[in-house]
């Protein structure tokens, strides 16, 4: 088991991508702090999580606000305090739904919308991280994995040019701390996914007519979209003693895209 007496912090773990990561540590020996910023999604999350949990895998749900300093930092702290380490961050917070239109064009595209796509796909990882790193210097170990998109490729034909600044910017974040953690012992790599039928994208989904998902389906090489369990096994390599040798790369998971 992969995870056993190791903490992870995993953001936006009610579901999705995030969820699918949770679901995995905790059978494998995980103590997942499990945040979101719904009550309702954590009411839910938390004991289905914890029927998966196998050869010791805890779940603890906290209720935050990935966007606000001072929670992210309380919630760390208090974490660190309890635990005694965080071994692994999954910031997984992060997505184009947060506007109306996020197929939008930049002419399209308002100012107020480029910044809130910027700052929800952004800001959390940042602060997340930010709180985080200091508790893994201590014990020269961790495991960092963000969340970008193959539109920070500039590969995604659906999402809006803020979207792909911002992930672009998850794929240079993540660059740039590798080199700067490397020296700390600590790991930090990401993923692009491509489309994938988490519970917010699947409505999105499943408006498209049949010819756009057919399209989408066959210039995939392994013929289908992903789901988010195919997002959370790449993270979990990334996050586990697998991948210790891997820091300051960014895994497109796209089937082939």
């Amino acid at each position: 088991m992969r995870f056993v007496n190791k903490v992870a912090l995993i953001t936006a773990a009610a579901n999705g991508i995030g969820r699918a990561t949770a679901q995995i540590m905790v059978r494998e020996g995980a103590t997942v702090i499990a945040i979101d910023n719904h009550q309702a999604r954590i009411d839910e999350a938390v004991p289905a999580l914890r029927r998966g949990a196998g050869h010791g895998g805890k779940v603890e749900g906290r209720l935050v606000d990935a966007l606000d300093a001072a929670q992210v930092d309380k919630v760390v702290a208090d974490a660190a305090r309890e635990h005694g380490q965080i071994d692994i961050l999954v910031n997984a917070v992060g997505g184009s739904t947060v506007i109306d239109n996020p197929q939008a064009t930049t002419e399209q595209l308002a100012f107020t919308d480029w910044q809130k796509l910027i700052a929800f796909n952004l800001d959390g990882t940042f602060l997340f991280t930010h709180a985080v790193i200091p508790v893994m210097k201590r014990r020269r170990s961790g495991k960092i994995v963000n969340l970008a998109s193959i539109a920070g490729r500039g590969l995604s034909i659906n999402s809006s040019s803020a979207y792909a600044a911002a992930k672009g910017g998850i794929i240079a974040f993540t660059r740039k701390l590798a080199y700067e953690l490397g020296p700390e012992g600590i790991n930090v790599n990401a993923i692009a996914p491509s489309v994938t039928l988490t519970e917010r994208i699947r409505p999105h989904w499943e408006k498209r007519s049949q010819a756009a998902q057919a399209e989408e389906i066959e210039r995939t090489p392994l013929r289908r979209v992903a789901e988010a369990v195919d997002q959370a096994n790449v993270i979990c390599f990334l996050a586990s003693s697998d991948a210790d040798f891997v820091t300051g790369l960014t895994i497109d998971v796209t089937g082939g895209v």
